[in-house]
């Protein structure tokens, strides 16, 4: 990744993948901008951006559509070109977690989708003039998204929508010689994982049942991302990519 630039978004601590895969990028030399959401989660990353040895750190509110534009435009002149984007960005009301998905209302609907899965659009729409021919978006989501996994419910929805949106902006950028993909992790305790409830439950499960007998970390995500970042994986696009253990290929 020497001489490669981009952006990750969605790093609020060093639990999070997104800064399993800011690790990894950085290792083979990428120079990366983050960004934040509020002052509280900047107090977090900018002493990670330190580490990183980067001074780009933007504010990005994925319900901002003004502030999104601006970290975009930001990230894009301040690298002088984009060559990778990842999106790792995603939110709901608690409650509607533990909810069944037929009690959420269409406000909390909405927000879910809004924050989880429009905002990669909007995203790749604000990104666009500064991706390098050659550029690799990518996002993160989860199985959830494919099956039904207790106290996920509206997310899984907002995640099916997301890897929806990935074929589709595939098929847009790829004349561009884009490419956009997305990540499925396994069960990783992060801060958003700490708003799904019985989360130990399913992280027990997951490793008991999957191939290898075990969880994945946030570095072997960081590694698989850098995979799909880089020009290794050039011929990709419009995929979800597992690295979960290989729990997602067990039926009974």
């Amino acid at each position: 990744m020497d001489g490669k630039r981009g952006v990750v978004l969605g790093v609020a601590n060093t639990k999070s993948i997104a800064w399993g895969i800011a690790r990894s990028l950085r290792r083979e030399g990428a120079a990366l901008a983050l960004t934040y959401a509020g002052e509280a989660v900047e107090k977090r990353v900018r002493p990670l951006a330190e580490e990183l040895g980067t001074d780009l750190v933007l504010p990005c509110d994925a319900s901002d559509d003004g502030q999104m534009a601006a970290a975009m435009r930001r990230a894009g002149e301040g690298l002088g070109g984009i060559d990778f984007l990842v999106h790792s960005i995603a939110f709901a009301q608690k409650d509607d977690l533990k909810n069944p998905l037929s009690a959420t209302t269409r406000a909390n609907f909405l927000l879910a989708m809004e924050i989880s899965a429009y905002s990669l659009v909007a995203l790749c729409r604000e990104a666009a003039p500064f991706l390098s021919p050659g550029a690799s978006v990518l996002t993160l989501t989860f199985y959830g998204s494919v099956k039904v996994m207790p106290n996920y419910n509206v997310m899984g929805v907002a995640k099916a929508a997301l890897e929806a949106s990935v074929r589709y902006l595939a098929t847009d950028l790829g004349p561009r010689g884009v490419r956009v993909n997305a990540l499925s992790a396994g069960p990783i305790k992060t801060l958003a994982a700490s708003g799904i409830g019985d989360f130990r439950d399913i992280q027990r499960t997951a490793a008991e049942r999957a191939p290898l007998g075990r969880n994945v970390d946030i570095d072997e995500v960081g590694d698989a991302a850098l995979y799909l970042l880089s020009p290794l994986s050039r011929g990709v696009t419009g995929e979800v990519h597992y690295v979960d253990a290989g729990y997602n290929i067990i039926g009974m």
